[in-house]
């Protein structure tokens, strides 16, 4: 490379070491893995004080199914996929928070159909994952579940008698 344009380097750029002929020299080379990102759909809220009276109504005519829904992991483990009891702690496709009620659709966009995980106890069964991983499967990114991940050990950590959960684990 010429004095000259090593010269023309911008603070903090740096030169390549070399450059074939027949290689376009403006293509950088990637240091480091590059992850595909597909474009994520935010989960929705839904708080039971925004309804309409209409859906309120509504709500009050639907009828519950007479079919007897499992009790323990036992008997929910060989079940239905994708798992049809939304209204189980354990089901990815909707949370309701205890105290005000509210329901987070967690893929708003998908239907229940086509997701390919509905139950965590059945990701949980399948063993350790990636934080990427994860965070595909809660919609959610991956720094956001390394996040959730430090904040649990903590509060291990704080319940623990003598203090030694997570102590193997970089925080």
């Amino acid at each position: 490379m010429h004095e000259e344009s090593m010269n023309a380097l911008e603070p903090g750029q740096v030169a390549p070491e070399s450059v074939d002929e027949g290689q376009n020299s403006d293509t950088p080379e990637l240091s480091r893995k590059v992850r595909r990102h597909r474009k994520r759909s935010r989960g929705k809220t839904i708080a039971p004080r925004r309804l309409t009276k209409e859906e309120v109504r509504l709500s009050q005519t639907l009828t519950m199914p007479e079919v007897e829904r499992p009790r323990t992991r036992s008997e929910c483990a060989s079940g239905q996929r994708p798992c049809p009891w939304v209204s189980c702690k354990h089901h990815l496709y909707l949370d309701v928070n205890p105290e005000t009620g509210s329901i987070k659709l967690n893929f708003p966009d998908a239907e229940l159909e086509n997701m390919r995980d509905t139950c965590s106890l059945d990701v949980a069964d399948r063993g350790g994952i990636t934080l990427e991983e994860v965070g595909e499967i809660l919609n959610l990114t991956r720094e956001r579940i390394r996040q959730v991940e430090v904040r649990g050990l903590i509060k291990l950590k704080a319940v623990s008698p003598d203090g030694d959960i997570g102590r193997d684990l970089d925080m």
